[in-house]
């Protein structure tokens, strides 16, 4: 029995759109191919949650592909062909994610989504026999050593670095002071709980720590012990939902506390619920992907080109996140192209020599050729803010802490 069928029954529960024509291989020119590649088509395959708890981001991700592949293919697409998306709704349940998979696989050249940590861990063994390049829906630094997944930005631990350094800057936090961090136990959350106690060590900090499931709805206990350790800050590495109901407890226990929240734990929707305003008021949201109203070209360039294309509906960070996967995913393709290889394996080791590509501020410069590294390291620190399209406001442009520096080096 192959690895991948075991698998499935053990697992039950660069290039930036610029406007202009770029020189293109036609379709005529005799290029190497392999599963989801014809003459004149690349398809890439989306699994995602388009049913499920994280359908508003995964929809509005999509909107961000499609913008950008839209205008790849309006100037000849790549090597000649024009890239298409198949897409499986998995409504966040591995056994649905499995078989999505398997019915994809065949078909595609690729995955620019797969959405879901253990969807992600389901898969990930049939993917390093197919050897498919895979974008995760995740920024988890444990997906690094993996030489198929593509994380298009900082990991989570970097994000809360680089927060924890702005609230320092701030003078919000300082040495000898306690940062509460209320975590999801998983890639997730243990990930990000690595950069408070990163930060923690090299800045004597106090680290106090309330792990959560992903499904705990009353954040109560967690945020009362957090109010009575005296945590100046607390970081958030949560489900939107969760977020919401920990600003709100902190409120009406009249505690009035900054939160840093990983850019996962925040959806505009929160700005819609009774507990907005102090969301308004406490909540820093750090970002390796620009908001929806960033002013850098990249930025820009999502933005007018989204409100052109999908007039009246609602944006947010997950566009910009989108729009930038589908720039690095090409910009790799392109250079598989030259040299007449899109066989999968052609494009992994496009992919693993790709050393710059320019998201124009969407993200910082992205990097993918440093094997067990980022992709990025600086982020943005936004704010949620209601009157902003998108649903974030922004408090600083890209910036890196010295301190991620440092846990770079110390990496190697």
């Amino acid at each position: 029995m192959s690895l991948r069928r075991v698998v499935s029954s053990i697992v039950v529960l660069s290039v930036v759109a610029t406007g202009c024509a770029r020189p293109e291989k036609s379709a005529s020119v005799e290029v190497r191919s392999g599963p989801g590649v014809t003459k004149d088509t690349i398809t890439l395959g989306v699994l995602t949650d388009m049913t499920g708890p994280f359908k508003s981001s995964a929809i509005l991700r999509i909107r961000g592909y499609e913008l950008y592949l839209d205008h790849v293919n309006q100037h000849g697409g790549v090597c000649g062909r024009r890239i298409e998306l198949k897409q499986k709704d998995h409504g966040f349940n591995v056994q649905r994610a499995l078989d999505g998979y398997f019915e994809l696989e065949p078909e595609v050249l690729g995955f620019i989504d797969v959405a879901g940590s253990a969807m992600t861990e389901a898969i990930e063994p049939d993917l390093m026999q197919t050897r498919a390049l895979t974008v995760p829906g995740s920024w988890a630094a444990a997906l690094l050593g993996n030489p198929h997944m593509m994380i298009v930005g900082t990991t989570y631990d970097l994000d809360i670095i680089n927060g924890v350094d702005h609230y320092r800057r701030k003078g919000i936090l300082k040495q000898g002071d306690t940062v509460g961090h209320v975590y999801i136990q998983g890639n997730y959350g243990d990930n990000a709980l690595e950069g408070t106690e990163f930060a923690a060590t090299n800045w004597g900090l106090t680290v106090a720590k309330q792990p959560i499931g992903e499904t705990t709805a009353d954040l109560t206990t967690q945020i009362a012990a957090l109010k009575a350790a005296g945590a100046k800050a607390v970081v958030l590495s949560t489900t939107p939902p969760q977020t919401a109901v920990a600003v709100g407890v902190a409120a009406a226990l009249k505690w009035d506390v900054p939160f840093l929240v990983n850019v996962v734990g925040y959806d505009p929707a929160i700005l819609e619920s009774p507990v907005a305003a102090a969301v308004q008021k406490n909540v820093t949201v750090a970002t390796s992907v620009a908001p929806f109203v960033g002013e850098a070209e990249g930025p820009r360039e999502v933005r007018q080109g989204y409100q052109a294309k999908f007039p009246g509906e609602k944006a947010s960070v997950n566009v910009d996140h989108g729009y930038a996967v589908a720039m690095a995913f090409v910009g790799v393709l392109e250079k598989a192209c030259g040299k007449n290889d899109l066989t999968r394996d052609g494009v992994l080791r496009a992919f693993h020599d790709t050393s710059a590509i320019d998201t124009k501020g969407l993200t910082g410069p992205l990097r993918f050729s440093l094997v067990g590294r980022p992709s990025a390291t600086q982020s943005y620190m936004t704010r949620p803010d209601a009157q902003s399209p998108g649903g974030l406001a922004m408090v600083e442009e890209l910036r890196e802490s010295e301190l991620v520096k440092a846990k770079g080096t110390r990496a190697k």
